[in-house]
């Protein structure tokens, strides 16, 4: 058996996982910005809001990491995974603003699953990030994001499909297909989440 004799901030772990937390909320108001009737102005401030609150705590782990002796895991990696945390919130803001600014039109039907698989993501994530310390834990949460990000492939391609079956005008489907391409891009960073950890495992291991 390998014995590890790292010492380390216990504090990472809360960290991280607060991290997460903003995904799930991030995601939230991005189901809430898809919804009919929704003050988009309202949800992009609140979005604003809890992006800023994610900057905070990046920068919180990445000070803290500088500053201790001893990181949980490779110093460089610490910083990967707070990146990337960062980076799928910044994607699903830049969605919610264009929801807003594009003054959407009626969306299909796979918008709305892509942005359930989103959540999921999302949630998989926070429920995870309490174990990030001890990463080879975590094999399930990784295959699982992998999973719903080859679920987001499929569905943007059916959602590409029926943005071009002639139910919307030019205009409509130019607006959809950046919106589409969005989401499919925020379930990507994800995904890179889970290979950070996926890659810490192997390297810890």
């Amino acid at each position: 058996m390998r014995l590890s004799l790292r010492r380390f901030d216990a504090g990472f772990a809360d960290l991280f996982t607060a991290s997460a937390a903003h995904l799930v909320t991030g995601a939230s108001l991005l189901a809430e910005a898809l919804g009919e009737g929704v003050d988009l102005d309202d949800v992009r401030a609140r979005m604003g809001a809890a992006e800023h609150l994610a900057d905070e705590t990046r920068h919180e782990i990445v000070r803290r990491a500088t500053q201790t002796f001893v990181t949980p895991f490779d110093r460089e990696d610490v910083y990967r995974l707070a990146s990337a945390l960062d980076d799928a919130m910044d994607v699903m803001t830049a969605v919610v603003d264009l929801i807003g600014l594009y003054d959407a039109p009626a969306l299909p039907p796979e918008l709305s699953e892509q942005v359930e698989l989103l959540q999921r993501c999302a949630e998989l994530t926070h429920a995870a990030m309490p174990a990030v310390t001890t990463p080879r834990s975590l094999r399930e949460y990784w295959i699982e994001v992998n999973r719903l990000e080859n679920a987001g492939d499929q569905n943007h391609r059916r959602c590409l499909a029926a943005l071009l079956s002639g139910r919307f005008n030019t205009l409509e489907m130019m607006k959809l297909k950046d919106i589409a391409g969005s989401l499919e891009n925020a379930i990507d960073r994800f995904e890179v989440v889970a290979d950070v950890i996926e890659t810490i495992a192997v390297k810890e291991g």
